[in-house]
Order: C-alpha cells, then structure tokens, then sequence
C-alpha cells in the first residue's frame, strides 16, 4: 500500500487564498486584472482579500500541524516577488515566504513551492505574455532569485503549474486571465511555458534541489468505436497530455498534435535547442486530477479550448458528479497512472492536486462532508493501487487545504477540507480534515 514514506500534503495557491494584492509593495497581477473586468468572475469576485492567508499564515500552519501534515504544496505571487516580472527583488515580498518556509519548518513541515501558479505580474503580460519568448526568459530570472533566497530552506520545487490551463484557458477561450481568444497565441505561450520551466529548472537546480513540473492530466476515452469517436480521443488525449507530457519526458512534440496544430499556427516559435531543455530530466512529475474525459466526434464545428480539434465533443458518462459538474470516477486516476508508468520514462509521480467541491452545509456541530470522504477515499484507494502495480507514486496532496478563491467561478465552489467563512475569515476543519488526518496517522487507509 503506502510506504512509510510516503509524502502526506496539502496544497493551495497565491491568488486563491492570500489577499493582501496591493501591500508591501506587490504590483498587480493578469488575474487582478481580470477580477476587476464586468462579467469575468461570477459574482463579481476578486482576489483581493480571498482567505487572509497573508495575514493569517500562522494560524494556518497551526491548523496543517494538528492534522499532522508532512508537507504543504503552496505557491509563490511573481508580482509580489518582482512587482513588474523584472528587475530588482521587493524584499518585503520575499520576506513573506521566508516567514511562511520557516513556519512550516519549525512545525516540521516540507514545504513545496510552486514558482508560477497563473498570476503572471501585469506588465509582463501588457509586453506580450506567455505567448512572448521573452517571457520564459523573465521566469528563469525570477526563480534564480527565489532560489538564491530559499534555496538553503527549500528541496523540492515546482516551476509551473497547470501550464495547460495557462496557456488554453488563458490565451485560447479567455475564460482566465488574461482573458484573450487567439488560438495561434495560445499554442506559443504553451510552448514557452514549457521553455520557461526548463530554463527555470536549469537555474534552479543544485545538488540538494528536486525540480519537477505539475500537469493537469485526464484518462480519455472514446464514447464509441466509430473512426470519429476514436479521433476525438486521440485529438483531446494528444492536446490535455501528450502535447505536454511527450516533449518533457521523450524530447519532442507528438506528431499527430504538430498536425492537428499546423492549421493554427506555423510552430515558428519553436527554437533549436529548446525541447533539448524542456527534455532535460524532471526530477519528479506532479499530477494534477480531477475527473475522466469522455469523448466523441461531433458534426457541429465547437471552438474550445482545445484547438485544432473542432469536432470533438464531450459525452456525458452517467457518472455521480460534483459541484461544479465534473465526474467522479476514481477508476480514471488508476488508469492514468498505470499509463504514465507504461508509456514514459519512469520518473517519480506525486498527486499534486486532488479533491472535489461539494455543497457543503455548515451546522450547529461543524460540517458534514461525507461526498468529498467518499471522494478522496475513493482516490486514495486508485494511489494504492497503482504502487501496487509498480506506479513510482511517492505522495499525495489533497485539493485544497482552504476554501478559496475558485477562479472564474468566484467564492461559490468549496473545495477546502477546511471551511472558511469569508466574512470572518474563521476556519473550521470540515469532516474530511479530521478523515484525511487520520488516513495520515495511520500511513494509509
């Protein structure tokens, strides 16, 4: 099952749950920005207080030491960092993950930085954004000076996270910031993302740091045989992972996604030498998983975040689902690790995200949050059967320690295993803190 070291923690992120967007001196980021556009985030929802985590990182680090945490996957703001994604480092903003990295330590807790986690400083977008090169050369400044400043404190790092979401959802449907609709810029700022994480990977490591990437994967099916069904499936399984997966852990772009891509854009961007860095060694693959795809061709051109790919659509499983309509199938996480294993070098696997947002209730005696046991438990049980089969999975963070800042769905989604009441900023561990404590008590299930 699990082994005893086995790495049990918790994840969050910047803009989700820190507030604090115009103090000690932190420039404005693209989702600041995109908060503040009519329509964007439902609601009308910011960032701008979010759960306090700024001010309350003690007693949020309290509350992950009595769950008995072995580490905490958190995120640093570039723009708190480097207010204008360039130049000098603002010290006031630095001090603050030195404060929260000796925290955690002192509570013996691993901390996990994640470098970049969507909030790219504005004025890095305003000079073109991801899809720029110059970009990717900013972000490997950026984190040479928070590993000069945390380096001594600091083992495993993370350059990106979800560079899928950042590029496609960000640049191709603008669903996130910074809100664009231009399906060439998102297939460069895809490719740079991946530039920056190896020149950020090449500035980083040492002989006492681990270097990884997290990815956002899925387990695809086709809903049916047809050629169209079977198509769909290769064009969504070739976008969501291998377009990302294959030039970090073999060295090149798929062919069949080149294809499907050269309608949308030329691939001029790509330079000599650059997937030789993408490729260098991950030191470990974080994996981000939520729910199955299933899928199907359609007669009906659609645009979406998957571009070069119109007609495809997305079938509905008939599975549970949760709050925010996505389904549950833990069955999917198992056959998506054996794949890795299967299909990749082998390299160290970490769950970096995995929860689910339910409707939670808050009564007279706390929060009663039997979907998300069921579904962590659910998940958890996938893990240990995929080391069970030889998957070098080596930890698992639940999403979210908090409730948060859910994007462009506002406040309403609840993913936390820790109730927030945005009015008071009081946290409550829900019923599945005090599961999920237990599970890391006993080293299992």
């Amino acid at each position: 099952m699990f082994d005893p070291g086995f790495l049990w923690g918790a994840a969050t992120s910047s803009y989700q749950i820190e507030g604090a967007v115009a103090e000690d001196g932190r420039g404005p980021s693209i989702w600041d920005t995109f908060a503040a556009t009519p329509g964007a985030i439902q609601g009308g929802d910011t960032g701008a207080v979010a759960a306090d985590h700024y001010h309350r990182f003690p007693g949020d680090v309290a509350l992950m030491a009595g769950l008995g945490l072995r580490a905490y996957r958190f995120s640093l703001a570039w723009p708190r960092i480097q207010p204008t994604g360039s130049g000098p480092v603002n010290q006031r903003g630095l001090d603050f993950y030195r404060r929260l990295t000796d925290t955690l330590l002192d509570r013996g807790i691993q901390p996990w930085p994640t470098l970049y986690h969507w909030d790219l400083p504005q004025p890095l977008e305003d000079r073109g954004g991801w899809p720029a090169r110059d970009t990717a050369e900013r972000f490997a400044e950026y984190a040479a000076l928070v590993h000069e400043a945390l380096g001594d404190r600091v083992t495993h790092w993370t350059t990106l996270n979800e560079p899928w979401c950042s590029a496609f959802l960000g640049y191709a449907t603008g669903r996130h910031a910074p809100g664009r609709r231009e399906p060439d810029a998102a297939v460069r700022a895809a490719h740079h993302l991946l530039l920056g994480h190896g020149l950020a990977a090449e500035a980083i490591r040492s002989d006492d740091s681990h270097v990884g990437i997290t990815l956002n994967l899925t387990h695809v099916t086709p809903v049916g045989t047809e050629p169209a069904d079977l198509d769909a499936a290769r064009r969504i399984d070739g976008m969501q992972n291998r377009l990302l997966l294959d030039p970090l852990l073999r060295g090149a772009y798929p062919e069949d996604v080149l294809a499907d891509l050269r309608e949308v854009t030329g691939f001029g961007h790509v330079h000599d030498g650059d997937l030789k860095r993408i490729g260098a060694s991950l030191d470990h693959l974080g994996v981000n998983y939520y729910a199955p795809m299933l899928v199907g061709g359609s007669s009906t051109p659609t645009q979406s975040a998957y571009v070069g790919s119109p007609l495809v659509r997305v079938a509905d499983g008939g599975r549970p689902r949760t709050a925010m309509g996505w389904e549950i199938d833990e069955r999917g996480l198992l056959e998506l690790l054996l794949r890795l294993k299967d299909d990749y070098p082998a390299v160290p696997l970490y769950i970096t995200e995995n929860g689910a947002a339910f409707d939670d209730v808050v009564e007279h005696d706390g929060v009663h949050d039997a979907h998300r046991v069921a579904y962590l438990d659910g998940h958890l049980r996938s893990c240990a059967q995929a080391i069970g089969h030889g998957v070098p999975l080596k930890g698992y963070f639940v999403w979210s320690l908090l409730d948060n800042f859910e994007w462009s769905f506002g406040y309403g989604p609840r993913f936390g295993i820790v109730h927030v009441d945005y009015a008071t900023q009081h946290r409550t561990p829900k019923d599945s803190a005090r599961w999920y404590a237990e599970v890391i008590r006993r080293g299992g299930l």
